[in-house]
């Protein structure tokens, strides 16, 4: 890892590490069982993709003494200022059941599960501002509460980095209907195995990260980035990544560093991307 955080920073590159919490938690659970609600010798490391129902106890102060002591690991490995501490996809059926669980939602006044996440996420949130981090997580982390200094990464759709933005909080924009690369990108039945569902060139390009009808100058502020993401689920070469990024990340590059008065789509297609795709293809790239 460290050898990786330095090869980024030579090229002007700050990684942050994303530790999933309250959900995505299985393989953690699965070595850990006490984390659990339910420990049980049934618990197994996950060999597919999905969401779970194991999560993370959130009433179980050992869970938060495992999770401080790992983000401790990750901050002496990571000099980023942010952390992502995930938050998307926590089921809470675990959470309705469990003792312990519904012992801290009636200690604190808490109405349901979902605040008791808020609880999680902003606990954690703590600990790292106390060593001077700042954490990242998706827009599920706006249910029963934002954290008071979270940055949020809205992945369904808008909405989430709009709410966010009104709350006066930092966003990433990467909503999956434009910016998930690791949809399709062509109609053609020779297009590889992915995920499924339809990202083209040109509606990446025509995707403004900023949402100028739904919030104030003042608000438009508050959208810091946007963020392209590509799950590796159905990646299975270095061939394939390159295939899945490219051409999609040169429109994505413009409408993060460009101002929409300054976009041309004719002139990115027919002049631009000529070069850029024999720049490649020297690289073989492609």
């Amino acid at each position: 890892i460290k050898e990786v955080v330095k090869f980024a920073e030579e090229h002007f590159v700050n990684i942050i590490p994303e530790i999933e919490m309250p959900g995505h938690a299985s393989a953690a659970v699965a070595a850990y069982p006490n984390l659990a609600c339910f420990p049980s010798p049934d618990l197994k490391v996950i060999e597919s993709w999905g969401v779970f129902e194991d999560v993370f106890c959130a009433g179980k102060e050992e869970t938060f003494v495992f999770l401080e002591d790992v983000l401790k690991e990750v901050m002496a490995l990571f000099p980023s200022e942010y952390i992502h501490i995930g938050g998307d996809e926590c089921p809470k059926s675990r959470w309705e059941k469990c003792p312990n669980c519904q012992k801290r939602i009636k200690e604190l006044g808490l109405k349901n599960e979902h605040e008791l996440q808020s609880y999680f996420i902003k606990r954690m949130e703590k600990f790292l501002n106390a060593n001077g981090r700042q954490i990242f997580g998706w827009d599920e982390i706006l249910e029963g509460g934002l954290a008071p200094n979270a940055t949020v990464m809205s992945w369904r759709g808008e909405s989430g980095g709009i709410a966010a933005a009104r709350e006066k909080h930092k966003v990433i924009m990467t909503p999956e209907d434009y910016v998930y690369f690791d949809h399709n990108q062509g109609y053609s039945l020779q297009e590889p195995l992915t995920v499924g569902r339809l990202t083209t060139v040109h509606e990446v390009y025509n995707y403004n990260p900023t949402p100028v009808d739904s919030l104030t100058i003042e608000q438009q502020k508050y959208i810091y980035g946007v963020q392209a993401n590509i799950w590796s689920e159905y990646v299975t070469s270095p061939a394939k990544l390159n295939y899945m990024l490219y051409p999609r990340l040169f429109p994505f590059a413009e409408i993060a560093w460009t101002e929409t008065k300054n976009k041309n789509y004719s002139n990115l297609m027919l002049k631009r991307f000529p070069h850029h795709i024999e720049k490649l293809e020297s690289q073989k790239r492609l």
